[in-house]
């Protein structure tokens, strides 16, 4: 029987990562995302699908984890004083946010007929952002640390932080829950302000001996278990006060942000943190019933459509109240329009304290279910509807007429420095780039440098390229400066052409383009730094400059191979670090090898060829 059980429990967790393997890349190929891979595969085989698992409700709560863990490393991130500096978003934008959402979608369930309590309930369940989802395309857009995706990620910790003042306030709307006293409440309250105060206090003086102490025992296995105690105690601690499991985690990686162990907490977590995220997005889809969805269809479509778009309006209109930018008012609008797993505590208290009864709850759950699916289609759909951001042109001159003898294309790190010996030298040089920025911070170090995209050839001639002695290729993306090679030699077969070349394969490449001279971005840097190392180890200069030529000649013999059979070829060249054997010396011998007795010097002398 215990092996029958314990077979049915493994087919539960094959089952759980073949959907997510499955699934992911191929919404991802499809260009969805990984999150809608997983909930829709959280579809299929939950209790309303296939039928695979019966019961979400288990693997929700301990996939719940992944966003603790997701939290406890946005925390590690989040020093206290870029936390302290985001006071005014935290309970200023926030609260008004929370607020006037509230307020709006409150509204939505009174023009539907509903009570106020449940209008109140519902709307104030969904106005709690997910923060799983949001996060989670802030990190894929790598916007986190954003100014725009920290007043995001404000907002997420004003709302973890309302879920004590709402069930507090589901507490007194329910019948009979105006028996309850002031003394009582203020009790809660006080509850969950001692339990953060508590977590401050700890991580500020007991975190950091601890780990300290745990380092010094030199035992790998107990670190990554101490990790996981901090995390899910600071949960732990928050949850049995009151608060939320998210914001205990949080805290807890923000008071460890500075210290010498944040790295290697975060790398100990880390591979928690990813599987168990995907785990919580496969149980919310398991969670959805479709019975539901399907006998009560325009309730929830209508009330799916209303919630989210009256909450976009809130917080489009919030942004925009507290001056942000419309683009940043519509992103803002459109990631946070959903409701989250916040809600089903919510709506689980005023279903247990009959507010709501049961199929209301099952039916409010659905509806936040479906926002959560409805996100990253709906971020989707911004990206392709929103046309991108015009680059000023204020301030910057456009490539026009330019006469100099020498066109660089491309000015950052490289160009910069390719340019120093040419304009030593009085070479008149013009120089184009199609970064507004860039050009304007090269003005300020006294570059004159114009705005042109070299791989349009109407640029190129206004930049002079067919009046120029030579052009210098020197961007840095691969697939640009081949193109641009191509377009030059097509054009101005005559024109010498220098160009960077990003790695081996794009130098290969740009031969074949026609460029006169190229050379890896790398190469060069690389060499100086190996004979550098030879001579920290004691090597003689003399000798170093020899291995190095050396380097060079195996180099150069290799590339002509590359250039004749394809970049696999030539690897007797390398000198690798697994015994192979070392290859013939490209450098001529310094002199001729001579016999040592008259036997030898016989076969040498039969062995030379006759004239």
């Amino acid at each position: 029987m215990a092996a029958e059980a314990a077979g049915s429990d493994l087919i539960h967790v094959v089952a759980l990562l073949a959907a997510g393997v499955v699934a992911v890349p191929i919404f991802k190929r499809m260009g969805l995302g990984s999150i809608l891979g997983y909930l829709a595969a959280g579809v299929v085989i939950g209790p309303f699908g296939i039928g695979i698992f019966s019961e979400s409700e288990a693997i929700l709560h301990v996939a719940e984890l992944g966003v603790v863990m997701f939290l406890f490393i946005i925390g590690l991130e989040m020093q206290p004083s870029r936390l302290w500096g985001l006071r005014r978003e935290i309970f200023g934008l926030g609260a008004l946010q929370v607020g006037v959402c509230a307020l709006l979608l409150t509204g939505v369930g009174l023009a539907g007929g509903f009570p106020i309590a449940q209008s109140f309930v519902a709307g104030a369940g969904f106005v709690l952002t997910s923060t799983a989802i949001v996060m989670q395309l802030l990190e894929e857009r790598g916007e986190i640390a954003v100014p725009k995706g920290q007043r995001i990620v404000s907002i997420l910790l004003l709302e973890d932080l309302a879920i004590v003042p709402l069930l507090a306030l589901i507490a007194f709307l329910a019948p009979g829950g105006a028996d309850m006293s002031l003394t009582q409440r203020l009790t809660e309250v006080g509850i969950g302000l001692a339990a953060i105060l508590g977590l401050v206090l700890a991580g500020r003086f007991l975190l950091n001996p601890f780990f300290r102490v745990l380092a010094d025992a030199r035992a790998r296995e107990v670190m990554t278990a101490a990790a996981l105690l901090v995390v899910l105690g600071s949960a732990l601690a928050m949850q049995l006060s009151g608060l939320s499991m998210a914001m205990g985690a949080f805290l807890a990686g923000v008071l460890l942000s500075e210290s010498t162990f944040r790295h290697q907490l975060e790398a100990d977590i880390e591979p928690f943190r990813g599987v168990l995220l995907g785990l919580f997005f496969l149980a919310v889809g398991m969670s959805l019933n479709l019975q539901v969805v399907v006998e009560n269809w325009r309730l929830v479509a209508v009330y799916v459509v209303a919630y989210m778009v009256i909450k976009a309006i809130g917080i489009y209109l919030v942004a925009r109240i507290l001056k942000a930018g419309h683009r940043e008012a519509i992103e803002r609008a459109v990631f946070m329009a959903q409701g989250g797993e916040f809600a089903f505590v919510l709506y689980s208290a005023a279903a247990t304290v009959g507010i709501i009864d049961s199929q209301a709850n099952a039916t409010l759950t659905a509806i936040v279910i479906i926002s959560m699916v409805l996100t990253p289609l709906a971020t989707l759909a911004l990206r392709y509807l929103t046309p991108r951001d015009e680059q000023s042109l204020e301030g910057v001159d456009i490539a026009d007429g330019l006469t100099g003898s020498v066109l660089i294309i491309g000015f950052g790190r490289f160009g910069q420095i390719a340019s120093q010996p040419l304009l030593l030298r009085g070479i008149d040089v013009s120089i184009i780039d199609n970064e507004v920025e860039m050009i304007q911070a090269a003005a300020d170090f006294g570059f004159k440098v114009y705005y042109g995209d070299g791989t349009r050839l109407d640029i190129l001639r206004a930049a002079g390229a067919g009046r120029a002695r030579a052009v210098l290729i020197c961007v840095d993306k691969p697939d640009v400066a081949v193109r641009i090679a191509e377009l030059i030699k097509a054009e101005f077969p005559l024109l010498t052409v220098l160009a960077r070349a990003f790695d081996r394969g794009t130098a290969l490449q740009l031969i074949r383009a026609g460029v006169d001279f190229q050379i890896r971005e790398t190469f060069e840097s690389a060499l100086v730094f190996g004979g550098s190392t030879l001579e920290a180890l004691g090597v003689d200069p003399a000798e170093v400059a020899e291995v190095i030529e050396d380097v060079r000649h195996r180099d150069a013999a290799r590339f002509e191979l590359q250039l004749a059979e394809g970049v696999r070829a030539g690897a007797r060249f390398l000198k690798g670090n697994i015994g192979t054997p070392i290859p013939t010396p490209l450098s001529q011998p310094r002199r001729t090898g001579q016999a040592l007795n008259e036997e030898t010097a016989d076969v040498l002398h039969k062995s030379e060829p006759a004239d």
